[in-house]
């Protein structure tokens, strides 16, 4: 079983930065993928971003914008979210696999985190 806990959340201005954590348990972290998910009210849970290894995945509307990275010594995964947009508020989830293989797709993750509120106002 592994827990996830997001932190980093809050209300921002367009054109601003946040960084969002997800702190794991577990003792073998760095095996997991990794991915970030969003959901706005009354639409579907999106793909962000994942990573597995060193290898990272984005979402075309988040390209060049937000980037994922790890600290497997802390077994945090981080979201670095500069330029944000309004249309970025969303609830924020964190999900992991313990499992081989990386995805965008929400059905392949079995772990998720509680979800962090980031609102950009414009």
């Amino acid at each position: 079983q592994v827990q996830l806990v997001e932190s980093g959340g809050g209300l921002v201005q367009a054109g601003g930065s946040l960084r969002l954590s997800c702190a794991a348990s577990g003792r073998t972290f760095s095996n997991y993928a990794m991915g970030w998910f969003r959901q706005a009210p009354g639409k579907e849970r999106q793909f962000v971003t994942a990573i597995k290894w060193s290898n990272t995945y984005y979402a075309d509307s988040v390209k060049g914008r937000f980037t994922i990275s790890r600290d497997n010594a802390k077994n945090t995964v981080y979201l670095q979210m500069n330029s944000l947009k309004p249309e970025d508020t969303a609830i924020y989830y964190c999900a992991a696999r313990t499992a081989p293989g990386i995805s965008n797709d929400t059905n392949f993750y079995a772990y998720w985190g509680q979800g962090t509120q980031v609102t950009v106002s414009s």
